[in-house]
């Protein structure tokens, strides 16, 4: 597969069961996953697991990427510590690089004013309100929302985040998408007949 590398954000406490399926089946699917850190320092996440970076957040350049995914962390929401992430994420949506951001980094989306006029998601409303964002119009109670190259969801929502991710790179056509995310989500053993059929593994 000749596709760019999937570049996924790791940074202290980044939670990190809320990306796993999304990367799992995008390297099934043949994409290349490199993992940004702040710097080239060991960041550990939430779950407690140590991770070293393949490269710091000022050499990633949206020119050499397929996506960023931004995680939950709790550094979202106890300064400004992700900012320079959510800048990063400004740069590729403005090169039409696709983002996909779930829980608290779409507050800090919200924050960069990336979420002001786009439709978007989020664990609930009024999470964002503090942010002083202005497109709380735009906001749509939903598992994962999907504007332009702009993917949002909350944190419960890891399989759709992964199956609004899989429909933008286009990864399955959309009777295998479908079952994908029955299977996962919903536990459907139907969806697995629909899966094996396809070859989608």
């Amino acid at each position: 597969m000749d596709a760019k590398p999937v570049h996924l954000a790791v940074y202290d406490t980044f939670a990190d069961w809320e990306t796993g399926h999304t990367t799992a089946y995008l390297a099934r699917a043949g994409y290349a996953l490199r993992t940004v850190g702040p710097g080239r320092e060991t960041v550990r996440s939430i779950g407690g697991l140590s991770v070293r970076p393949d490269l710091p957040l000022d050499e990633l350049r949206p020119a050499d990427s397929s996506l960023l995914i931004l995680p939950g962390a709790d550094l979202w929401d106890s300064g400004d510590d992700l900012a320079p992430f959510a800048r990063k994420a400004r740069e590729f949506l403005d090169a039409e690089v696709p983002v996909a951001a779930i829980c608290g980094a779409t507050a800090g989306l919200a924050r960069e004013g990336l979420l002001d006029d786009r439709r978007h998601t989020s664990a609930v409303s009024f999470y964002l309100t503090p942010t002083g964002y202005r497109g709380g119009e735009l906001y749509v109670d939903a598992d994962a929302v999907t504007d332009g190259t702009l993917v949002t969801a909350g944190p419960t929502e890891p399989v759709a985040f992964a199956r609004e991710v899989f429909r933008l790179l286009g990864i399955y056509e959309e009777k295998v998408l479908d079952a994908w995310y029955r299977l996962f989500h919903d536990s459907d053993p139907e969806a697995f007949a629909v899966l094996q059929q396809a070859g989608a593994r």
